[in-house]
């Protein structure tokens, strides 16, 4: 079968598995969770071009599923999930457990749109790889990922989903310090039309960079609290945020949002630097170019450093820091206004 199935992938021009390892092709109108249950450590699931109508649990170290690009299309399906990260209408889930993180998975070079929850969602995981994924018009989030470390979400397009195009996090289900993630990248990622094009909250060590987000309601969001440790340590650099300008409504958790380009909120020692942040225009407490203010529970930001910026047509200013005594520096930024005035 894994001859087989090797021949064939090659047929379909995939780069073939490593040597040991087998690669399982899904022929039309068979079931990509199949495929995916009867894989090993290490082997491969393709997905041809084609419309699945399912969600995907992957539980098996070092497998790697992927489609044949944007053509790939998961969405929901009519037989529901009977329990788990699928029932809650999510459309891949990635997962492992507390004690045993799932290692080395990657999805890659398909489309999930539709679901109810998440496009991607993954959880308990070290060394994830989410590369060339479309995530689009999910109810929440378009990839996501908690409980997790050393993870590299790169290439990807996340559009129009309900909340953050990406999310991590440490834990949805509790209140708890910042995790460390071990050097988790976001990179070269397009983001656009969510409600946050990028959602970090409660995390350390991690790196946002060369990402385009623009449409969203918000651009980037680096969110901490009062728990210990804070959230922080973190790299936000080279993106390109522009014309985060699309109106969203206050929920239960954050006020509306509107014209936000990169915000920190409650968080410590973190670097802004490089990034191009323009017409980012509101009249949300959060709106602005790069905006410092306290948490929702009234967390300050401390010790960032917002650096070598270029900073244009932002409003209510390019720089906002609303904070008093919290270390903040804001040195060789190109801006025209902030608030307070000299901050520029």
């Amino acid at each position: 079968m894994a001859c087989t199935a090797a021949i064939v992938g090659a047929g379909l021009g995939a780069a073939p598995p490593a040597a040991g390892h087998a690669l399982h092709v899904v022929k039309p109108g068979e079931s990509i969770q199949r495929a995916v249950d009867a894989a090993e450590p290490g082997d491969t699931v393709l997905v041809p071009l084609g419309t699945y109508h399912e969600s995907v649990t992957v539980s098996t170290p070092g497998l790697t599923l992927r489609g044949m690009g944007r053509g790939t299309v998961v969405e929901p399906g009519t037989r529901k999930a009977a329990a788990g990260c699928a029932a809650d209408g999510n459309g891949i889930c990635v997962t492992g457990t507390a004690g045993h993180p799932l290692t080395d998975v990657t999805v890659a070079s398909l489309t999930v749109s539709g679901f109810s929850h998440d496009g991607v969602h993954a959880a308990y995981t070290d060394r994830l790889t989410v590369r060339g994924v479309t995530a689009v018009r999910n109810g929440v989030w378009g990839i996501a990922q908690e409980q997790s470390v050393r993870g590299t979400f790169r290439g990807n397009t996340a559009r129009d989903n309900g909340d953050a195009g990406l999310f991590l996090a440490n834990s949805l289900a509790e209140e708890q310090g910042a995790t460390d993630t071990d050097g988790t990248v976001v990179e070269h990622n397009r983001l656009e039309g969510n409600r946050i094009g990028v959602t970090v909250r409660r995390l350390r060590d991690l790196t946002v960079a060369h990402n385009r987000l623009t449409g969203n309601c918000a651009g980037v969001f680096v969110v901490g609290d009062e728990n210990k440790p804070k959230a922080g340590a973190l790299t936000v650099r080279d993106n390109q945020v522009v014309a985060n300008n699309k109106s969203c409504p206050k929920t239960a958790r954050l006020f509306a949002l509107q014209g936000s380009g990169i915000v920190l909120t409650g968080t410590e020692d973190t670097q802004v630097t490089g990034n191009e942040v323009r017409d980012n225009v509101g009249e949300s407490p959060a709106s602005g170019g790069i905006v410092l203010l306290k948490s929702l529970v009234g967390a300050t930001n401390d010790r960032n450093r917002i650096t070598g910026n270029h900073l244009e047509g932002n409003s209510p200013a390019d720089l906002v820091d609303t904070e008093t005594g919290g270390a903040n520096t804001f040195p060789d930024n190109t801006s025209r206004a902030s608030r307070p005035a000299g901050l520029c």
